[in-house]
């Protein structure tokens, strides 16, 4: 009975050793425009789970602006609310593109999310 108990803990542990490796992890970053909310997400197994909770961050009147698998996203915000977003596999990419985005389309742009996906 005891080498049966070894056994089924030994395939379990390989079992979350290789899920874990080779699992996908989700990030998302939610924003309205209309009133400036923004709310993110990440550590989900799923796009649809990173949004989904991304937009109860956020609340009324947001739109999903951008989503990540196994990488970052940022959101910058300025002035009436224009924003850039970006992602990447590195973080100071993403958060730099994001940055040089916003202020190609408004002023005073500032860091409003930047997220990692199994952050």
């Amino acid at each position: 009975m005891k080498s049966v108990a070894i056994s089924v803990i030994a395939l379990g542990l390989g079992v979350l050793t290789s899920s874990h490796a080779t699992a996908e992890t989700y990030a998302a970053i939610a924003f309205s425009q209309a009133n400036g909310y923004s709310g993110y997400a990440n550590r989900y197994d799923s796009r649809d789970g990173a949004e989904e909770r991304a937009l109860q961050e956020c609340g009324e009147s947001c739109e999903i602006v951008i989503w990540a698998r196994d990488a970052c996203a940022a959101l910058f915000v300025g002035a009436g609310n224009g924003y850039g977003v970006a992602w990447s596999v590195d973080e100071g990419e993403a958060v730099r593109s994001a940055a040089d985005q916003c202020d190609s389309r408004t002023t005073d742009c500032e860091l409003r999310a930047g997220v990692c996906s199994a952050d």
